[in-house]
């Protein structure tokens, strides 16, 4: 299992979804520090959190000073990330930073440690972590562009609950008691009922016709891979699974590529585990993905709409709460442990 060391370990958003699962991982995947600061708002302060067997203190994050911070994960939403990460950074941490509020900006590299490793080691103080939906379509993907060139991704997401976070989670769990019980749902974390039913991703649509989720997918891909004229489009829904996403991706190749040549590829390559038995019928699932680091690939077929053999199509599946954010985190601090 990979380890790391570090002095002083700073987890802001300590008391979310995310936050709790970097401490779950942190556990898991043995990384150690002298210290670790535990930071969220102020109705979170003085909530006790164990890390690695030993209790710590929630401290309120607008009081907080970053010195003496080796690594920050920040997982509190894009304002607080705005605010705090630039000040964490100038203080000398270097900050992994979870939202979207430093994606795509050019100076900030946005890692997955399977594709592009080595744009983390040219940060400036601050490294953004992908959006869950990027990440869990690209770490199968990629391999395969490595070795024959996209010219177009389109893609449709089946997106988790816990993509909100954990009111949403509780939400989903709480409207699918009231419903079975005859009750009418009541949405307050989502626009609509999220328990027997299925929406729209629930972020800005602009003018285009896309919403804020589907363009981040567009342009985080090509940020990520490097390719910044590559044809991404995107469909991203909610639906009712807790917390594992699933995604429907069709690829256009630049020279043929069988199904064969892809499960071939995808066997070997890091992240993925190739789940594709056509005669039971056993496919990618979210309830096999939840708590898995693999992201599950499978329904690997060539795509007869396109005859001259260039298009596959693929199902996927990966938590979104570990690969899909928490655990990527954790991988960006592991490759600055071995530099």
């Amino acid at each position: 299992m990979p380890s790391a060391m570090f002095d002083n370990v700073a987890i802001v958003g300590a008391t979310g979804a995310v936050g709790r699962e970097f401490i779950r991982l942190i556990e898991e995947r043995g990384l150690r520090a002298k210290r670790f600061t535990l930071l969220a708002s102020t109705r979170s302060m003085g909530t006790t959190v164990d890390v690695n067997g030993h209790p710590h203190e929630v401290r309120d994050l607008a009081d907080a000073s970053f010195e003496g911070i080796d690594i920050a994960f920040f997982s509190a939403g894009g304002g607080r990330s705005r605010e705090f990460a630039p000040k964490a950074a100038a203080a000398g941490a270097v900050v992994i930073d979870n939202s979207s509020a430093f994606r795509m900006d050019p100076t900030v590299p946005l890692v997955v440690p399977e594709i592009n490793p080595d744009d983390a080691r040219n940060h400036q103080g601050i490294i953004a972590n992908p959006n869950c939906s990027t990440i869990i379509m690209a770490v199968p993907v990629f391999p395969l562009h490595r070795v024959n060139r996209l010219r177009r991704i389109v893609v449709s997401t089946y997106q988790a609950a816990s993509g909100a976070g954990l009111s949403a989670m509780q939400e989903l769990e709480e409207q699918s008691r009231d419903v079975l019980a005859g009750k009418p749902p009541k949405p307050r974390a989502f626009p609509f009922p999220i328990a027997f039913n299925l929406f729209s991703h629930n972020s800005t649509i602009g003018d285009h016709g896309y919403n804020e989720e589907e363009i981040k997918m567009v342009r985080e891909t090509r940020k990520i891979f490097h390719e910044p004229e590559l044809a991404v489009t995107a469909t991203c829904i909610r639906v009712p699974v807790m917390r594992a996403h699933s995604e429907s991706i069709n690829l256009t190749f630049a020279d043929p590529m069988t199904p064969e040549a892809v499960r071939e590829i995808l066997s070997d390559a890091p992240g993925v585990r190739v789940v594709d038995e056509r005669r039971p019928q056993h496919f990618p699932m979210p309830i096999e993905a939840d708590g898995a680091d693999d992201i599950l690939v499978g329904r690997i077929r060539q795509d007869i709409s396109q005859p001259d053999g260039c298009g596959i199509d693929l199902f996927v599946a990966g938590d979104q709460l570990r690969k899909g954010a928490a655990l990527n985190g954790i991988q960006i601090a592991e490759l600055l442990a071995k530099a």
